[in-house]
């Protein structure tokens, strides 16, 4: 079922939060997350509207696209690029084939890469003792393997190790992120003590929210720092 584009929604529509569209279709997909909805939607998959202060709001129609897209994922193991382009031959009004499903069981699916010490300084093209420092700084966890996440956090470092900013100088950046999330964290407690999904599923919207507009913060105030230091 096609869900109609944002500009046609009528004005009176019934919007939801992500936790009210999780409520209603984890049930049918337990593994779904609010970082699951916000990726379908740079894949292009759904497309909510937003508040004035930013917060997406779902239609009933987006809902139903939404549950088609995901039994497409689920039951047919089809890559996002081919579920967007049926998605959108429905909003165009034609009637196309269901897409094929490819035939590779989902037991095979490939879990997300992990890389070893070795692997992790050629990807983020780092020298050893710049993971030696990140590790004994506390930047990153000593591991046998590491993630995407840590590798773009090493490879960070390495563009600001050309400039003189060591991993030594970046525990204070460290220590403000974790006083961040602890300040979201108090911020959402009451949502946080529930046990109910919905309750759990708005926390998981908001909490980003909430980092964006402290990096927004922060980012002004690192601006006009600047702008004093070469002004």
């Amino acid at each position: 079922m096609a869900a109609q584009p944002a500009r046609e929604r009528p004005a009176s529509a019934v919007l939801l939060s992500i936790g009210q569209v999780l409520a209603r279709l984890t049930p049918e997909f337990p593994g779904l997350s609010a970082s699951k909805l916000r990726f379908l939607e740079v894949q292009g998959i759904v497309t909510p509207s937003r508040t004035e202060a930013g917060y997406r709001k779902f239609s009933q129609a987006d809902v139903e696209r939404l549950r088609l897209a995901l039994t497409l994922q689920r039951d047919h193991f089809l890559p996002h690029s081919v579920i967007r382009d049926y998605l959108e031959a429905l909003d165009a009004g034609r009637d196309p084939a269901a897409p094929a499903a490819v035939s590779l069981p989902a037991s095979i699916v490939a879990p997300p890469r992990r890389y070893r010490r070795a692997e992790l300084l050629a990807a983020a093209g780092a020298a050893p003792q710049l993971l030696n420092d990140a590790v004994s700084t506390g930047l990153l966890a000593a591991s046998e393997t590491y993630g995407e996440d840590a590798v773009a956090l090493l490879r960070a470092m390495v563009a600001l190790d050309r400039h003189g900013i060591e991993p030594r100088h970046l525990r204070a950046v460290k220590q403000s992120a974790e006083r961040e999330a602890s300040l979201i964290e108090s911020a959402l407690s009451s949502l946080l003590r529930r046990t109910d999904a919905a309750s759990r599923a708005r926390a998981s919207e908001l909490a980003p929210e909430l980092a964006r507009r402290l990096e927004e913060v922060r980012a002004g105030f690192v601006k006009a720092a600047i702008g004093r230091m070469v002004g």
